[in-house]
């Protein structure tokens, strides 16, 4: 029988999120993708990290004692989720229970490079505990058309009632230029920047800062 994993790889952890789904939102980002698509912004998430192990358990705590003030819904992203499998459904187990326990309404959506038809096939049972799935690699070259999503293949798959009400609106809905939004939080001596940047705006922000006489080094969109 195996054991129950404990860990999870975690490159960051943010609220509010308003910028990766409705409403304000936790936002988790893992450590660790074995996809690795061209022109990821977030190569620092790439390659897998035992220092960045976090408990569950208290990372199902920090969520709690962030959402205290209220929240619409926590979206997983990373690095890439389904990598880390067994992990990941016992975080999305622990958040159901405190969502069930709690009586809350605030949905899950997560994030993966991997097919649609891929999810289906190895990690079903995961989709099960999701109330969306956005899937499918990024690719540079399509221009993104709809909200959350970095290219134009990219999907957004409600899964659940509660994914239905809350993301069927958003599925088609063309991207408008106020949906092209970034956060800026600066967290232990780093600038992150969360969200979906369009096509050149990362070498529109170090041009204007080098403008400035600032210099960014360690960017995650550059190895």
């Amino acid at each position: 029988m195996k054991s129950r994993p404990t860990f999870l790889e975690v490159n960051k952890a943010h609220f509010p999120v308003t910028v990766l789904g409705p409403g304000r939102r936790i936002g988790l980002w893992v450590q660790g993708c074995s996809i690795g698509c061209k022109g990821c912004i977030s190569m620092d998430t790439w390659r897998a990290d035992p220092r960045k192990k976090v408990d569950i358990d208290d990372l199902l705590s920090w969520c709690r004692q962030v959402g205290a003030s209220g929240f619409d819904g926590v979206t997983i992203s990373g690095g890439e989720p389904f990598d880390q499998a067994q992990a990941l459904t016992v975080l999305l187990r622990g958040l159901r229970e405190w969502r069930r326990v709690d009586k809350l309404d605030f949905d899950i959506l997560c994030y993966s490079g991997y097919p649609l038809k891929t999810l289906h096939n190895k990690h079903a049972a995961i989709l099960a505990l999701l109330d969306a799935v956005i899937s499918e690699p990024f690719i540079e070259s399509q221009e993104p058309v709809a909200v959350w999503r970095g290219s134009s293949n990219q999907l957004l798959l409600p899964l659940s009632n509660l994914g239905h009400q809350r993301f069927d609106e958003f599925v088609s809905k063309p991207l408008a230029d106020t949906d092209k939004k970034m956060q800026v939080a600066v967290e232990h001596g780093k600038i992150w920047m969360i969200g979906i940047p369009a096509r050149g705006d990362m070498e529109k922000v170090e041009a204007l800062c080098s403008s400035r006489g600032l210099s960014l080094q360690d960017v995650s969109w550059r190895r």
